[in-house]
């Protein structure tokens, strides 16, 4: 096992060059970039992006910014302005160098974490990943704890019960899950239990409470899934809806097994056939989706949950930064989204024969 781990380790890496050349390729691309967006907010455009420098400084550049030389640009409003100011924005911004040097540059950089500058909000992406991990963490790992302990039981109670009236009114419950978005349920949630409306229970914003610093750490805690309540909660219903069924058909595939058949002819229990027989084979393919889960929450399912809930988390950073053409934020947390997707899916692997010890993948190529 501790080779095949290696060989995963070692694996990451090119994968990881593959990722990250993509999307730089892709960026190379993108109209609207960081030269044209300060070329246009210094021309008085609005934008909505806000500049490295701002105020009085975009003013002294504007008073200062070289007249027309009537050369085509290959900008976007960049006409008539002098070469040498375009090459000037072109150095601060990096752009001074070709792709295939910026790009080496930043494998470098991201080689000893150093993800480089936000063009626009005056701090390092490494801390602004940090600054945003813990809300984005707390939402995706809860949630997937959450939507796992209830949909593997769920699932495997309505895989006994097959046809009968357990598995029919619960699947009222999954259907509501699969037709109402995460966010649908987050704005129920707001009227019925934050002020919206009813009952005025739980926080409408923030992760913790201002004073949260000078809590008691039980006080901390408690105030940590007070906030985190609501937001959980909307993901957890939105999310158990696909794997509730997806454990379900997995048992039912399972139960109808000669090997079952057999366990059962030797007169063993019903749960130990289930839970000690069917258990470790059917839940192979849940396992397999635990990475793609725990992702998907974390980047795209909870980017309006931290909208309406006021959670200043990764999948908005990246959202915005996207809009903005923040180049160095868009790279970097992809390069922590990857780096998080290829580590998940080796613990899942490990899994794996946590569940089934006759898997071996000493004896698989990879």
């Amino acid at each position: 096992m501790f080779n095949y781990i290696l060989r995963r380790l070692l694996l990451m890496i090119p994968t990881m060059l593959g990722i990250l050349l993509i999307n730089f390729v892709i960026i190379q691309f993108v109209p609207g970039g960081p030269v044209e967006r300060m070329i246009a907010q210094l021309q008085g455009h609005n934008t909505s992006g806000t500049a490295r420098f701002s105020g009085g400084g975009s003013e002294t550049m504007m008073g200062n910014m070289p007249q027309a030389t009537g050369e085509m640009s290959k900008y976007r409003g960049a006409q008539g302005l002098d070469p040498e100011f375009i090459k000037q924005l072109e150095k601060m911004y990096g752009f001074d160098q070709p792709a295939y040097v910026r790009f080496w540059i930043m494998l470098k950089k991201y080689a000893r974490f150093d993800l480089g500058e936000s063009y626009y909000r005056d701090t390092s992406v490494m801390k602004l990943v940090e600054e945003k991990m813990p809300v984005s963490i707390s939402l995706g790992l809860w949630s997937t704890l959450l939507i796992y302990l209830i949909s593997i039981p769920l699932g495997i109670r309505k895989a006994v019960k097959d046809g009968e009236a357990f598995d029919v009114w619960t699947s009222a419950a999954v259907f509501i899950g699969y037709a109402i978005p995460g966010f649908m349920f987050a704005i129920l949630l707001i009227i019925l239990f934050a002020g919206g409306r009813y009952f005025d229970i739980f926080p409408l914003r923030g992760l913790v409470s201002d004073n949260w610093h000078d809590l008691t750490w039980p006080h901390k805690i408690t105030d940590y899934f007070w906030h985190m309540a609501l937001p959980i909660t909307a993901l957890t219903i939105s999310g158990f809806a696909s794997l509730t069924m997806l454990t379900k058909n997995s048992f039912l595939d399972e139960i109808n097994k000669q090997y079952v058949l057999t366990a059962r002819a030797k007169g063993l229990s019903e749960n130990r056939v289930l839970y000690g027989h069917i258990f470790r084979n059917a839940m192979l393919i849940v396992i397999a989706g635990f990475p793609a889960a725990f992702l998907g929450i974390l980047f795209t399912g909870a980017m309006l949950i931290e909208v309406i809930f006021s959670l200043d988390g990764l999948g908005l950073l990246s959202y915005e930064s996207v809009m903005n053409r923040d180049y160095p934020v868009v790279l970097g947390t992809l390069y922590v989204f990857a780096l998080l997707g290829l580590i998940t899916t080796l613990l899942r692997d490990v899994v794996y024969v946590m569940v089934d010890p006759r898997i071996d993948f000493e004896a698989r190529s990879l």
